[in-house]
């Protein structure tokens, strides 16, 4: 098994229409679905051919009482849930959920980093568990995006955190964007959010085969297109999207069937390259 500290192994959609969500990204991203409830908890898995992408769930009670709203959620690998998990509280971050088991699978629990961006910390309890997805797969997560509220801040949060190495900077006319790695991968970037952007959080990109498929699919579902699809560097595409309940994720993929795709080229020189891409919302 390849080390999986600090590198992004699961994605979670918790929502408020579970069904009308298992329909959207089938459409949108080709998802097919499993049922792997519990007596104790509804869960659904979204899969990619015969392979597990992402899970999604009910937003608890709870969560709503407090005002969240339906989001995507990355679990992020660790050698010590229980460790980082305090170390979180050291740094400046907050602790939503404790660590806790599923048992025989996974313990995890969910934080937020010093500007309120949300994480679930991971570590798998089972044979098979945190095998890391290729980068260029379609209908999984090709990059992960941090909109920061102080990008420099952010990031030495994370590397002290996950140990995450800064990767190649790009300055353009929206600021700067910084590119990071793990174990020597470039896996994401980072900026400081525009100020009409209410809060620092997450955003993952999912491959498609078709950029303007995929994007005329999120419309014709209920779903918004809020930029693009808008050319980056590599000769790729991506679109920043809202499904129909609320939830905020980006799509990417070549804008035809014949281009070779942003993450696929860029994961074939080990740098993602994602110089360019910038939210000017």
């Amino acid at each position: 098994m390849a080390d999986f500290h600090g590198r992004f192994l699961w994605y979670e959609l918790m929502t408020t229409d579970v069904e009308a969500a298992k329909a959207f990204y089938a459409d949108v991203v080709g998802w097919g679905t499993q049922d792997v409830s519990a007596p104790s908890m509804a869960y659904t898995l979204f899969t990619a051919g015969e392979a597990p992408a992402a899970g999604v769930m009910a937003l608890p009670e709870e969560a709503r009482q407090t005002g969240a709203t339906p989001r995507w959620l990355g679990y992020v690998g660790v050698d010590d849930v229980d460790t980082a998990t305090d170390r979180v509280e050291r740094l400046g971050g907050t602790v939503h959920l404790p660590p806790r088991d599923v048992p025989g699978m996974i313990r995890f629990s969910i934080v937020a980093d010093p500007q309120m961006a949300t994480l679930a910390l991971f570590k798998p309890l089972a044979p098979g568990q945190g095998q890391l997805a290729a980068p260029a797969t379609l209908g999984r997560v090709s990059w992960h995006e941090l909109l920061a509220a102080n990008r420099e801040k952010a990031l030495a949060f994370y590397s002290e955190l996950f140990r995450w190495q800064k990767a190649e900077t790009d300055v353009g006319p929206f600021g700067t964007y910084q590119l990071f790695s793990a174990g020597g991968q470039t896996i994401g970037g980072m900026f400081t959010k525009a100020a009409t952007v209410p809060v620092p959080f997450w955003l993952y990109y999912f491959g498609v085969g078709d950029i303007d498929v995929a994007a005329k699919r999120v419309k014709a579902v209920g779903g918004q297109i809020l930029e693009g699809p808008i050319e980056v560097p590599g000769g790729g595409w991506c679109a920043r999207c809202m499904d129909p309940q609320g939830a905020m994720f980006a799509l990417a993929g070549p804008r035809d069937r014949k281009a070779v795709g942003y993450f696929e080229s860029a994961a074939s020189r080990n740098s993602s390259g994602a110089r360019g891409r910038r939210w000017s919302w």
